[in-house]
């Protein structure tokens, strides 16, 4: 179980615990490529939208007290019609359904997992004790953004679910190269412009207890975020040329 994009959202129920495989006495730690292959088109079956994956750290798993290091990274698409509804506590209960929809599905991969030998759990997505956007960094695969949400090349409307896993020779990133997206949020500024609560400090840092999304599901920054509105791609190409001038 995964902590979403919507990270601290209380309204979620914890899931209930779908595991049918126990994880092997003496788990595998090199998964073949067909497997890897299979575990993804696993995913896509039940509409996510692709896998990073997440090597943690020895000061990371300190940080945290943690003693995995793999990672898996499930990730999908919040729904626009969802994204779009008006803030309510009957957009926080479908936003809840949503929730639930996916992550049943992850105790299936991670069943997959155990199935072939190796070890697999679920990452707790409402724990208090562990940052899961922090983990989604590790990937060197997504970016903060100034209204603190957690940037993937698939969108900003991604939402996420993690297992951490044995195996050891996951396709895992060595660079970061959506660090850009950093310096270009810095001149946009249209979400703290544009927040309904004013949750911005006069400096511009995100001020997580003014914001109403976890309590009511308040999309607005998300709605006129530009990489909500023309994707990736196209937002890093307009900052190219911009940088280029």
């Amino acid at each position: 179980m995964i902590d979403v994009i919507f990270e601290g959202f209380r309204y979620h129920k914890p899931l209930p615990n779908f595991y049918k495989i126990e994880n092997p006495k003496n788990p595998k730690t090199n998964a073949s490529p067909e497997v890897l292959e299979e575990l993804t088109e696993l995913a896509l079956k039940y509409n996510f939208s692709s896998l990073s994956y997440s090597k943690l750290s020895n000061d990371f798993k300190n940080e945290f007290n943690i003693d995995f290091d793999n990672v898996i990274i499930f990730k999908f698409m919040m729904g626009d019609d969802l994204i779009r509804m008006e803030q309510s506590k009957e957009k926080c209960k479908l936003m809840d359904e949503e929730f639930q929809e996916y992550g049943v599905h992850v105790y299936e991969f991670a069943d997959f997992l155990r199935k072939k030998g190796f070890k697999a759990d679920l990452i707790h997505p409402l724990a208090d004790d562990l940052s899961m956007r922090a983990v989604a960094m590790q990937s060197l695969d997504c970016v903060i953004t100034r209204s603190n949400m957690c940037l993937f090349k698939d969108g900003i409307s991604t939402g996420f679910f993690m297992i951490y896993t044995s195996i050891e020779n996951l396709p895992f990133k060595s660079e970061n190269d959506m660090l850009w997206v950093e310096d270009f949020c810095s001149t946009c500024g249209v979400c703290i412009e544009r927040c309904p609560e004013n949750a911005f400090d006069e400096d511009g840092k995100f001020q997580r207890k003014l914001c109403t999304a976890h309590r009511e599901g308040c999309n607005d920054c998300l709605l006129r975020c530009p990489f909500y509105k023309r994707g990736y791609d196209k937002v890093k190409k307009r900052y190219e040329r911009m940088k280029r001038r």
